[in-house]
């Protein structure tokens, strides 16, 4: 009973921790885009503008929602909660230092990749369910470009499964012990750069939010939503943002590794920097670069989109698994030796 309720308070206080930190990147997103395209961003709501992100939710909380009367009321309802469900079981096995985790199963990576591909099916019963031609071909567009990267990604992220030989993330940190030159950035580079492309379009994030662009077709398959449901939609999208930033670090950047391991003078410089802060100073540096792109890129048309997944990305991940497993079968150290 008692490890019962202790799971309870770790679920609960990872819920909270994850709503806080969505609500505080939504401000950070508009300030930091408002001062790389030389605007001001919010300033009106609290001090700089730091309670326009409370006062967005508590507008979505008190919106009324409104339902087409033709919509499918069971499923109309319930595609925003397989939307947000998956984006936060997936992290039941995400450690953030050695030992923090709720459930570190040595299948951890094949339980994230379930759990980030069952998203899907909210957007795609989303755009059914609303009964309205818009939503149903956002939600298709959506759906054809989640499932498009989700093998590329796939593909990346079975290197780093070669290369640490175990899908257990605590594993596969502890694989990439001594120093920022021994984490698996440096010989899985081109499976990093896929991965983290795939995520950004995986997450319909710019500049492949192309369900969501309001120019070419309303606002995807969310058009028909409002109020709560609306907020549940981008309440998932953030969470599975800041999800393949800690994946990312967790799988290529060395997780909760000192970056300074390798070098006596630095390690002992920087000894007393907790591993849990530099977990969060590299996810950091992957979530900025989410607001980097938005403000910089404009966006893909579709075809770009689908011929960057299937045509460059799927045969480059290919080609580098090749040339990983026949550096493995050599047995060349240190990076691929078993």
């Amino acid at each position: 009973m008692t490890q019962v309720l202790i799971y309870l308070i770790a679920i609960v206080a990872t819920t909270i921790s994850l709503i806080i930190t969505v609500i505080l990147y939504t401000y950070a997103e508009r300030k930091i885009i408002g001062f790389m395209q030389d605007r001001i961003g919010p300033n009106r709501v609290g001090p700089i503008g730091i309670l326009q992100p409370v006062a967005d939710v508590v507008k979505l909380l008190l919106k009324e929602v409104i339902r087409p009367s033709a919509s499918n009321i069971y499923l109309f309802i319930i595609a925003p909660v397989l939307a947000l469900a998956p984006a936060l079981a997936a992290w039941a096995v995400i450690p953030i230092n050695n030992g923090w985790v709720l459930a570190d199963i040595n299948v951890g990576l094949l339980y994230v990749l379930a759990m980030t591909s069952l998203g899907v099916y909210g957007i795609v019963i989303a755009g059914w369910a609303s009964n309205s031609k818009y939503a149903l071909l956002g939600a298709i567009r959506s759906s054809a470009q989640i499932i498009s990267y989700e093998i590329p990604m796939a593909f990346a992220v079975l290197g780093v499964l070669m290369a640490a030989q175990s899908m257990n993330l605590t594993t596969i940190v502890e694989k990439q012990h001594g120093g920022i030159l021994h984490w698996y950035w440096l010989p899985l580079l081109p499976l990093l750069v896929v991965y983290w492309v795939s995520a950004v379009a995986e997450t319909n994030r710019l500049p492949f939010d192309v369900a969501e662009g309001e120019s070419e077709i309303v606002a995807g398959f969310h058009v028909e939503y409002s109020g709560i449901p609306f907020a549940l939609f981008f309440l998932a999208e953030y969470i599975n943002m800041i999800l393949v930033c800690f994946i990312a670090v967790l799988l290529f950047a060395g997780g909760w590794l000192s970056p300074f391991e390798g070098i006596p003078v630095l390690n002992k410089v920087f000894s007393w920097v907790p591993n849990v802060v530099w977990m969060f100073a590299k996810v950091a540096f992957f979530m900025l670069s989410f607001l980097w792109f938005r403000a910089t890129f404009p966006r893909y048309r579709y075809d770009q989109l689908m011929r960057l997944g299937w045509k460059i990305f799927i045969p480059l991940t290919l080609l580098w698994i090749v040339v990983e497993a026949i550096l493995i079968q050599l047995q060349l150290p240190p990076w691929f030796s078993i």
